[in-house]
This record gives structure tokens, sequence and C-alpha cells, in this order.
């Protein structure tokens, strides 16, 4: 009875307003709280999640995954305190995307080897279960619920070298944490891929979102003579915001990376593969895959294994932090042809620095217009190439022959791409490494090719070609001629 009374009570001193047709509603709790419908509010919801997650080393992300038959993996058992928990990851959840991968029609094994792939960081797109289960009967099972960015829009990870005129940007803030990046025409960061209006998001792998202007130009003094930036452009902020995704670390693309990981085919001969696995403390203290011994002239040195490469992948699959013996076993159930990518101890040390798996970058380090785009080597810086005669004939009037020697990354230190011309379709160098193979031997950003290694090139039906003419045995043999010449 005393409840009810103090309910009455509560009820008595509600304010009370009469609605004026030409004056309006006029009672401010009704204009603050709106009604929405049922449907409106069912859009709200069915917008996927992002959880971008990070662990440190020797630990997990904190959660387990579990598949359903002809359903997205879904997550099971999250561990209480970790990153998955802290994240807003919930037991349950669909996961529809890892980094900038569709995975919601994959099987969990598919879905674990992209989340082991990412290193210590790995952005997820997820689902709440009730969610996905309405999206999937409502749309079909076979409608895509996933979230992506437009082709070619995706954060920079940009590597700078310093030139006479510095880093080629001076740099703009509103408040904490918000920088933007303002260049010089042809400027180092200009060349190295930073776009125009670039938001910075992070300097050698260090988050700026709390720093301060002095902080900020403090890191970048001590980062010497080079420094490797985490940038967003407009366009890329505008499509984050607008699905609101984070501008995540894990879905950056490489420009102008001082290393990058090597994928090595061996196939094995009469006296095996020629070298020797051990487990071994790296630089920084964690155990990991040395190669050893590489023995002259067996496939392991023809494929370009170097001694102290350390192994990260056997057949695409991560192998970080897996034991001595499992690591073996992978490589074994490979047969006679076995497929190791494998970062020397400079990629190793980049990698670690930027903590990002050196595996996010295997298939380019440049941004394609177009999906017929294509990389014939890394920007590595190399060694002075030695000198050998060639017996190939003259290159014709207007065209130059060029021979290039991979460096120890085993790339040659340019980037191709396809364009159309009035002439018809070309492959032109549209990204040269400065002090590299390419550079010493005079390749500059616009020339076309004609030939690599005295095969014809059209531009249009010869990509796998190239490909696979770069990979062969140095030298490289380019026939070029000026963008102009044409």
């Amino acid at each position: 009875m005393e409840a009810a009374a103090d309910l009455r009570d509560t009820a008595s001193l509600t304010l009370k307003f009469e609605f004026n047709p030409q004056l309006g509603i006029d009672n401010p709790a009704l204009s603050l709280a709106e009604d929405h419908s049922s449907s409106d509010l069912w859009s709200l919801e069915q917008r996927p999640r992002f959880c971008l997650l990070s662990k440190e080393e020797g630990k997990s992300f904190g959660f387990h995954l579990q598949q359903e038959l002809g359903r997205a993996s879904h997550v099971c058992n999250v561990e209480p305190g970790t990153s998955a928990q802290q994240q807003g990851l919930q037991e349950g959840d669909r996961i529809l995307g890892v980094n900038n991968h569709v995975v919601e029609h994959e099987d969990s094994q598919v879905v674990a080897r992209h989340i082991r792939a990412s290193g210590p960081r790995v952005l997820l797109t997820v689902l709440a279960q009730h969610v996905y289960d309405a999206a999937r009967a409502q749309q079909g099972k076979a409608v895509l619920l996933c979230p992506t960015f437009s082709q070619g829009v995706r954060p920079r990870l940009c590597h700078i070298v310093k030139d006479e005129g510095g880093f080629g940007f001076s740099v703009t803030h509103e408040h904490l944490g918000s920088f933007w990046l303002v260049l010089s025409t042809g400027g180092a960061a200009e060349r190295a891929g930073v776009p125009p209006g670039a938001r910075l998001l992070e300097v050698n792998g260090v988050s700026v979102d709390k720093f301060t202007h002095y902080q900020l130009s403090r890191k970048l003094w001590q980062s010497g003579d080079q420094v490797t930036l985490l940038v967003a452009g407009p366009e890329v902020e505008e499509q984050c915001r607008l699905l609101g995704m984070p501008l995540a670390a894990p879905l950056a693309e490489g420009w102008a990376l001082p290393s990058k990981p090597r994928c090595l085919h061996l196939e094995k001969g009469p006296q095996g593969f020629g070298f020797l696995l051990r487990e071994e403390k790296g630089f920084d203290g964690r155990p990991g895959q040395f190669l050893w011994e590489v023995d002259p002239g067996l496939p392991a040195e023809r494929a370009g294994m170097q001694a102290g490469d350390r192994l990260v992948a056997v057949a695409g699959e991560s192998v970080e932090g897996l034991g001595h013996e499992e690591t073996v076993s992978r490589i074994l159930a490979q047969g006679s042809r076995v497929s190791l990518t494998v970062v020397d101890p400079e990629a190793d040390r980049f990698f670690s620095m930027v903590r990002l798996s050196p595996l996010l970058f295997l298939e380019s380090t440049e941004a394609p217009a177009s999906p017929q785009d294509t990389c014939s080597a890394s920007p590595v810086e190399t060694k002075d190439p030695p000198i050998e005669d060639t017996a190939l004939p003259p290159a014709p009037c207007g065209s130059r022959q060029c021979f290039l020697y991979p460096g120890p990354g085993s790339g040659y230190g340019f980037r191709l791409r396809l364009s159309h011309v009035a002439s018809g379709p070309c492959l032109f160098i549209s990204q040269v490494t400065r002090g590299g193979s390419a550079a010493q031997a005079g390749l500059q950003r616009g020339d076309v090719v004609l030939e690599v290694n005295g095969y014809s090139v059209d531009g249009e039906n010869d990509l796998e070609k190239l490909q696979q003419l770069a990979e062969a045995e140095p030298p490289l043999c380019l026939k070029l001629v000026t963008r102009s010449g044409l």
C-alpha cells in the first residue's frame, strides 16, 4: 500500500500540457523522445560492428571459433579481461570479415587462417547472432552482409626516406590527436605514396590519437632519416565514417616499404631441399623458426633462400607461435613441392616495429587501380649489380635496354601498372625505389615496357608471363621507351 501511494504521488507531479495546433507541441519531453517504429530500430540494429583486437606476444585475442554447417563462423567462449571482451566481442557473434577479407561464407578453418595471418592486430566485422539469422531469413543465404571498401580505397602504410627537402610534408592539426599532412610537390612523402589531404594515424607503429603537436614533432625527429606513416586519404575517411568502421592498421596496403616478405617455391632435388630449419630466439627475444645452412646450388638457394631468414608461413598459412616439430611436419606434409614465406632480419625488424604481420603485405606494395594491375618486384634496396656480357640484339631506335639484378630481398626496386592510352593498353613503370637496382639501371617512372627477357609484351594478356619472368634467373632484361615516345 505504501508503494502504491508513492506511485500516485509521483504521477501527480507529472507536468501536464495541452496541444495547440497553431503553436505545435510545447512539451520538451515529447520533443526529445522520438517515436521509433520497429522497422527503424531494425535498420539501426542490423549494422555490423567492428572489433579491433590486439594481443601481446605469447597471448591470444581471447576468443574461440565454432562452425555451423552453411553458416558464418561464430564466436564462442569469450575470455574475461582479454582484448576480445574489451572490444565488445560477444558469444554468438557471426564473423563476416577479417581485415579486408569477406569470410562470412568461409569455413572456420579459413577464418582462423586469416586471423592468424593478421599478426598482433586484427579487425573483425561481426553481426549479432539474432540479427544474422533474421537477415539470412529475409534476404537469402547467398547475400553478402559484410561491408567492404571500394576498389583501391584503403589506408596506406608509407615508408618515407628523407631527402634534401626533408620528409616532404608539414603537419596541421585541430585538436589533440587530429593531424593532417600538407605535402610538398614532388617531395619524399608524395613519392612514397602519401595521398593529398591525408590524415595521420600512426608513426612507426605508434598511434598519434593522443599526441600533442609537440609530441608528434619529437616522434618524427627521433625517427632520423626514415619514417613509416599510417595515413588515410579523405576518401578513406569518408568510407569509414559511412560504414562506422575504424581507420585500422590491419586494413592498410604498403607503399614503398623498405622490406617485404618473400615467397619461395622449392621443388625437392636428389639431394633434398638444401637447407636446415632451427628453432631459436630472434632479435627481440621471441622464439621462431630460422633457416640456416643453405647449400649452394640446391633448390633452396636457387629459390632465393638466405641464411638467417625467418619462416613465417608454409603454403600460405602462418606458422607464428608454432613449435619446431609442428612446423617441420607442415613442411613435410607438402611433399616434394614446398611454398615457404620468409622474412630477412631487416624485414623482421620492420614489421615488428609497425606491429603488423608481414603476411598482410604479400600481394602488393602499391594500391592497384584495377584488378588487372600488377607488381613485378618489391621496391627494396639493392647492391651494385655485377657487370656481365649479354648476347641480346641491340634495341631499336627510340628504345633502350636495362639489365637488373635482384637485391638481398629478391626484388628489383620497381613497380608495374597497366594503363590504356590512345594506341592501346601498355605496361609502364609506376614506381622506382630510390637507390634500388631499377634506379641504378636508369629506369624512370613513366617508362613503358616493350620486352622482358626478349619476350614482347602488349600489356593486355601478359601479366602472368611477366610475373613468371620476374621470378626467373637474373639478370632481368627490360626493353623500355619513354611514354612520350609512343
